[in-house]
């Protein structure tokens, strides 16, 4: 295994692995205008037909739900592909890994359409909403490990969950955790409980404040704040820990660009007063910057020194 460039089938993984992954990214991204458009009960509630049809007829927010449906059509036809590809190579070692990342993804794509069903059918309560949004981030990142594990060798020939591994793990947690965090702000109707950026209705710290929705936004700034001033750390520690790892380097800074351009967009989307193309971004900006966290992760799960093939 010193050379993963004549893999058998390879090159078709990295075709199906990233495109999986741009899809699935571009769902999310979907899913977000479905929200804000109000455009959820687009098809009614129906599932898996539309409006009763399987091609029904057309209004803004029915189109806009039925171009998300036929997204995420797309993305399983594609999930499933992957799953085929790496089990036709069940008897090579070298795809063991490939088949562990297109099983669990598989699984998880069967939770997510479940998810979705439900969230129709029970008309968009906030609580499937939320869940459905968190079974497709981790749908999205089972699919960058994917895209990691087709372009990254030989760092599928080494693990190390060492501190750095769990640094970046944790980081990745903690990103997920404001994602989520953002979901119930949206879904509760607390967008606009904070006024201003970025303090919240001009102060730091609003405590005299009884309303909940002021608290719940507050929280979910607080926590994009504390993760966003932590990434400044990742491009340190990569270099301490990873030296003479350029792509973990790259990834830590990747991570960092990510979230200065979230907090950027966070405060647009304040200051214009919730405009829905800003809150579609901040939706964008965000899945994206979870995925950098999810790469920079398996970059330090799979140390190297050198450049891997394929980067």
């Amino acid at each position: 295994m010193s050379d993963r460039s004549d893999v058998p089938g390879l090159k078709g993984w990295r075709v199906l692995a990233t495109t999986g992954a741009v899809s699935a990214y571009l769902l999310v991204v979907l899913g977000g205008i479905v929200r804000i458009t109000g455009s959820g009960m687009g098809c009614g509630d129906d599932w898996p037909l539309c409006n009763g049809k399987l091609i029904p007829p057309m209004d803004l927010p029915t189109f806009i739900e039925y171009g998300h449906r036929l997204v995420a059509a797309g993305v399983s036809f594609l999930v499933v592909a992957l799953a085929v590809w790496a089990w036709k190579r069940r008897d090579a070692v070298e795809w063991a890994p490939m088949r562990r990342v297109s099983a669990w993804t598989l699984v998880l794509l069967v939770v997510q359409v479940m998810l979705g069903a439900i969230t129709v059918w029970l008309e968009l309560p906030p609580s499937t909403v939320v869940l459905h949004l968190g079974t497709a981030m981790a749908f999205l990142a089972m699919l960058v490990i994917a895209c990691c594990q087709g372009f990254a060798y030989p760092r599928m020939a080494r693990v190390s969950r060492d501190k750095a591994w769990r640094v970046g793990l944790a980081s990745a947690a903690a990103g997920l955790a404001v994602v989520l965090a953002g979901a119930l702000v949206a879904n509760l109707g607390a967008a606009p409980a904070c006024q201003g950026f970025p303090l919240c209705n001009g102060a730091w710290f609003p405590a005299g404040e009884s309303h909940w929705r002021i608290h719940l936004h507050w929280g979910h700034r607080m926590l994009a704040y504390g993760l966003v001033l932590w990434t400044f750390a990742l491009p340190v520690l990569a270099r301490r820990w990873r030296k003479g790892d350029r792509v973990a380097r790259s990834s830590a800074w990747a991570v960092v660009i990510a979230g200065l351009a979230q907090v950027a967009v966070a405060a647009a989307m304040i200051l214009t007063l919730l405009a829905d193309s800003w809150r579609a971004l901040h939706v964008a900006v965000g899945a994206a910057l979870f995925a950098a966290l999810v790469w920079h992760t398996w970059v330090l799960l799979h140390p190297v020194t050198g450049e891997p093939d394929g980067w």
